[in-house]
């Protein structure tokens, strides 16, 4: 099911804030796999919020929707549609 940047966005929130308020007491060992991933979810969202930041900048500097999908590997539709919501919340 495909999520939102901001869905990710937020899940990374809710992760590192549930890890400073760690209290060792309460911990419980989770399998290596599970650890994995939910490193695997924090790397996509720091990827996902530098990629709109580059897409941010690159609409500032007056960069195409054409160029962006291009070099994003899709259409400029898509790519407008996936970022510029995103890029006007921000």
């Amino acid at each position: 099911m495909p999520r939102s940047i901001q869905d990710i966005l937020d899940h990374a929130d809710q992760l590192a804030e549930r890890f400073e308020n760690l209290d060792p007491a309460d911990a419980v060992e989770i399998p290596v796999e599970e650890y994995l991933l939910q490193r695997a979810v924090i790397a996509r969202a720091r990827t996902e919020q530098q990629l709109l930041d580059a897409v941010a900048t690159a609409r500032s500097a007056g960069v195409s929707w054409q160029k962006i999908g291009t070099l994003l590997g899709t259409s400029a539709q898509a790519a407008q549609q996936r970022y510029s919501a995103a890029l006007e919340s921000a």
